[in-house]
């Protein structure tokens, strides 16, 4: 954590009730949302119901300012969507989102965590490397989906 936290943030666990809020955030960082498949709001709510799951929010008073999405494998934990609303950028809400879901993968036991972001998203490889992160060149991501929405 942050050695002085910005005590008018409050960080907490997200619920299903949040969904709305997540979805404007996102949109507004610019990440991609898929509300007809894997971001819709019956798999925001199974996803936060998942035992392996930290999905957390960053809270001033009742605004959703930032959200971090983490998962473990039972091996290797995942950042897998990180987001900070624009006005609140270089505040130090990511910093303190990814180290408080590494607090909660490192309870759960685990040991490694990894962060998946875009190879041109400048500001998020230098968030993730100021934090100890190391790129991996070598490794490729593929994906393959059931529908092209999920």
């Amino acid at each position: 954590m942050d050695p002085s936290p910005d005590k008018s943030l409050a960080l907490r666990s997200l619920r299903p009730e949040d969904h709305p809020a997540v979805l404007r955030l996102w949109e507004e960082a610019g990440l991609d949302v898929r509300p007809r498949g894997r971001d819709g709001p019956k798999a925001f709510a199974a996803q936060l119901r998942a035992p392996n799951s930290h999905y957390l929010g960053a809270f001033r008073g009742e605004e959703l300012v930032g959200a971090v999405l983490a998962n473990h494998t039972g091996r290797k934990g995942w950042i897998n969507r990180l987001a900070v609303a624009p006005q609140e950028r270089r505040r130090g809400v990511a910093r303190r989102l990814v180290r408080t879901a590494e607090e909660a993968l490192r309870a759960d036991g685990i040991e490694v965590v990894a962060a998946l972001a875009q190879r041109d998203n400048a500001a998020s490889l230098a968030l993730f490397e100021s934090l100890g992160y190391v790129v991996h060149p070598e490794v490729v991501y593929l994906s393959r989906r059931e529908r092209p929405e999920a």
